[in-house]
């Protein structure tokens, strides 16, 4: 059960950070699969996941996975001038919430996990989401990619039923979009993030892979919030 899963790492790099829980942010585009990837994570429906072009989720709402890790499902951008100006501003302001401590503040939020529809080429809604939203307002060295929708790469092709995973055609395609999507980043950003994971929620083929990237890279003090 991934409820359990590597929990003892995670209590073990929470006592080094010396806080808990690690309060996790998902963000992305319209249609990305955030709410599906936290449900894939949760083995179970704990947040709206959008069936048609109208996204589901229109609020930010947080759910724990377990006593280490809470996960913020927050809306997509994309979704027309609007809403993504509002949506944009209570992005800014969860990334400001704060808590104080032994006369510190500290931000609420520790990690920001990005996800990208890998059904698709194009990066401009995610370049605008990290250049204007989060880049300015978070640590850079705490933010995670992911690629969702693995299976959908190649329009449903090179997926094997039976072994729930890629072929080796897809799987190959797969690890150099993931070396491509790495590299755009840090030319269109400026910012150097881990390997990202690609999985499918839909399927849930790679999830204990995103998992183990976000446990991978959980800080190991409290985050300061940036002035």
């Amino acid at each position: 059960m991934n409820r359990l899963y590597r929990v003892n790492d995670m209590e073990r790099n929470l006592r080094i950070a010396r806080f808990r829980p690690l309060d996790v942010l998902v963000v992305g585009g319209t249609g990305a699969g955030k709410s599906s990837t936290i449900n894939a994570m949760f083995e179970r429906e704990v947040a709206k996941v959008g069936r048609s072009y109208e996204p589901e989720t229109m609020n930010i709402e947080s759910t724990e996975l377990n006593d280490c890790i809470r996960f913020w499902d927050s809306p997509g951008l994309g979704d027309g001038m609007e809403n993504d100006r509002r949506h944009s501003k209570a992005l800014v302001d969860l990334l400001y919430k704060k808590y104080q401590m032994e006369g510190n503040r500290y931000g609420w939020i520790d990690t920001v996990l990005v996800i990208l529809d890998g059904s698709g080429r194009d990066m401009g809604t995610t370049y605008r989401l990290l250049n204007e939203i989060i880049v300015p307002n978070f640590q850079v060295d705490r933010i995670l990619v992911a690629i969702n929708q693995a299976d959908m790469t190649m329009k449903g092709r090179h997926w094997n039923e039976y072994t729930n995973g890629p072929d080796s055609v897809l799987l190959n395609l797969l690890m150099e979009k993931s070396v491509s999507v790495r590299r755009r980043l840090e030319e269109a950003s400026g910012i150097q993030v881990p390997q990202p994971v690609f999985y499918s929620a839909e399927r849930g083929y790679n999830v204990c892979k995103l998992l183990d990237m976000i446990i991978d890279n959980m800080p190991t003090e409290r985050r300061k919030l940036v002035s």
